[in-house]
């Protein structure tokens, strides 16, 4: 008799383990597909290049995606609460150009990143003042002030590149872009140290919460007390000191800034990023996390075209289909939710 019931108890353990799985694998599958694309990914790459999967690689796959990346983590915030931000690339690229300048005076590299991080708040804070208190669409915003702002950094430029110092630049700036710690590249730490820093805002404040509520049901979040006019302004400024911060990164790694091109089309890598990592374009549903997967996924297909030898003009079709699937996929997920 004991034995028979201990193997009955067994074999429900068994059942509730494999339903327990069953459970994980699905909400892995659900709300982090993300994971799978990127496995899929690195084993395409390893089949176009045998050394796609060795570490040299995958770090620099993280380098590589590091400065879009830290717009990305920026760009997932505003998309979470419901919003879009069109002028991300602008923005950096009047950061980066302002930074140049500072940067040449002072040969400060402090000051220079602390200047970084106050403008591009600046200018995130106009574009949320706009959008939350002045209650334009963050579309019409941010269309607006790419254009207005890449004006004014082509104008300070006089249409031609901003070059930093190149004594200082070679001396102390460049090993931002370039320089390693534990044969990590410090671009990777950056953006990684930032992804974790996000994910914590995200999870355990209470404007992480906010975020989540403005994009869930802004009505409800309202008559719940939420200040979301405010909670607007600070995730476009949160976004602008993450792009400050980007542009940082940028004259670092690149010693110049072409005013006419630096940034252009950033803020469709940052997108893609976005919606590739699973982020609902909707609002409200989402991970930072997904966003910093999201980016190493594109860059992974930009590896692998190249690996393949596809032209350098299908990528953007390739991130164009891409942000469209994964905007299909999450409607048919909420589908399947509802269902």
């Amino acid at each position: 008799m004991k034995n028979k019931q201990a193997t009955e108890a067994t074999s429900l353990n068994r059942e509730a383990r494999k339903k327990k799985i069953l459970a994980f694998l699905k909400n892995i599958l659900i709300n982090h597909n993300y994971i799978f694309s990127l496995i899929i990914l690195l084993i395409i790459g390893q089949f176009a290049s045998s050394n796609f999967l060795s570490w040299n690689n995958v770090v620099n796959l993280v380098k590589s995606s590091a400065i879009i990346g830290i717009i990305a983590l920026g760009m997932t915030l505003i998309i979470l609460s419901g919003n879009i931000d069109l002028s991300v690339g602008s923005v950096l690229a009047l950061v980066a150009a302002n930074s140049v300048l500072v940067f040449n005076s002072t040969e400060s590299v402090i000051l220079t990143l602390l200047f970084s991080m106050a403008f591009g708040a600046l200018l995130g804070f106009i574009n949320g003042f706009f959008v939350g208190k002045a209650k334009v669409a963050s579309f019409i915003v941010t269309l607006a002030t790419m254009t207005a702002f890449r004006s004014l950094t082509i104008q300070l430029g006089d249409g031609g590149p901003l070059i930093v110092n190149q004594d200082s630049y070679y001396s102390i700036l460049r090993e931002f872009g370039y320089g390693k710690f534990l044969d990590i590249p410090y671009l990777a730490w950056i953006f990684m140290i930032l992804t974790i820093f996000m994910v914590f805002i995200m999870t355990k404040t209470k404007f992480g919460r906010y975020v989540y509520a403005v994009g869930s049901n802004e009505r409800a979040s309202k008559l719940s007390g939420i200040s979301v006019d405010w909670i607007k302004v600070a995730i476009f400024t949160v976004s602008g000191i993450l792009t400050g911060i980007a542009a940082f990164l940028y004259i670092s790694r690149y010693g110049s800034v072409d005013v006419s091109t630096a940034g252009k089309a950033f803020e469709l890598d940052a997108i893609a990023a976005v919606a590739i990592g699973g982020t609902s374009m909707a609002g409200g549903k989402g991970f930072v996390q997904g966003t910093f997967f999201g980016i190493i996924v594109l860059y992974a297909i930009d590896s692998i075209l190249t690996a393949f030898h596809v032209p350098a003009f299908v990528n953007d079709l390739i991130k164009g289909i891409l942000i469209l699937g994964a905007v299909l996929l999450q409607r048919a997920i909420n589908r399947r939710k509802k269902d």
